[in-house]
């Protein structure tokens, strides 16, 4: 993502200011989407490189893409919130971006604790009739936090070695609900000599939402 694309277009939450960090392709843009990180107790930032691969692979899809920051990092404010304040924060990032851009949203992704925060704000907005066209959760948080069941066409990727979050918890939470993981193999947590293929496995989902809008598709 170049750095002329960068901009901030910081929300209000109800703890306060909500860094957000946004890059923009321009008036060419294909729609809006958001990117949530990993746990700010544990050094998560906006800046985590697992982030800005995804980010980049929507930016180069032709998404304006929105890393929020949260409570307690960067310039946020507030703290932590275990994921309910987050939750109401990545809401608030969603409709300061719809009132920016003049449209909603459309893509959404977490990595780890951000892939807690995002699929509950997936759910919110399933509730609500006005569903994410993509929602990727990359290496989610579940076991460590109560994940509940997620939109059958959810995308979900993790790595074969994650020691942080097995991916035998992932599958007890996965099977259930008979949904597919994307597997990336020989790697942990965070992706380590595997971002590549992180990205071309996010771009390869954005490209199947995308295909039907296409012309002549």
């Amino acid at each position: 993502m170049r750095p002329d694309t960068l901009l901030r277009l910081d929300a209000a939450g109800a703890a306060g200011r909500i860094e957000v960090r946004v890059n923009d392709p321009g008036p060419a843009r294909r729609g809006v989407a958001i990117v949530a990180h990993p746990h700010p107790l544990y050094g998560g930032t906006n800046e985590n490189k697992v982030v800005t691969t995804v980010a980049r692979a929507f930016f180069e899809a032709g998404y304006a893409v929105a890393r929020p920051a949260f409570r307690g990092i960067g310039e946020s404010e507030g703290e932590h919130d275990h994921g309910d304040g987050e939750t109401d924060d990545l809401q608030a990032v969603a409709a300061r971006l719809e009132g920016h851009f003049g449209t909603k949203p459309v893509l959404l992704a977490g990595f780890s604790f951000g892939g807690f925060v995002a699929s509950r704000l997936a759910a919110r907005a399933q509730a609500a009739g006005e569903p994410y066209r993509l929602v990727v959760l990359v290496a989610p948080a579940v076991g460590r936090f109560a994940v509940g069941e997620v939109d059958p066409s959810t995308v979900v990727i993790h790595g074969e070695d994650d020691d942080v979050v097995p991916l035998a918890a992932v599958l007890d939470w996965a099977r259930p609900q008979a949904l597919p993981i994307e597997l990336v193999p020989g790697t942990g947590h965070f992706f380590h000599g595997r971002l590549h293929v992180l990205a071309r496995r996010v771009a390869r989902a954005v490209a199947a939402v995308d295909s039907p809008q296409r012309p002549g598709a």
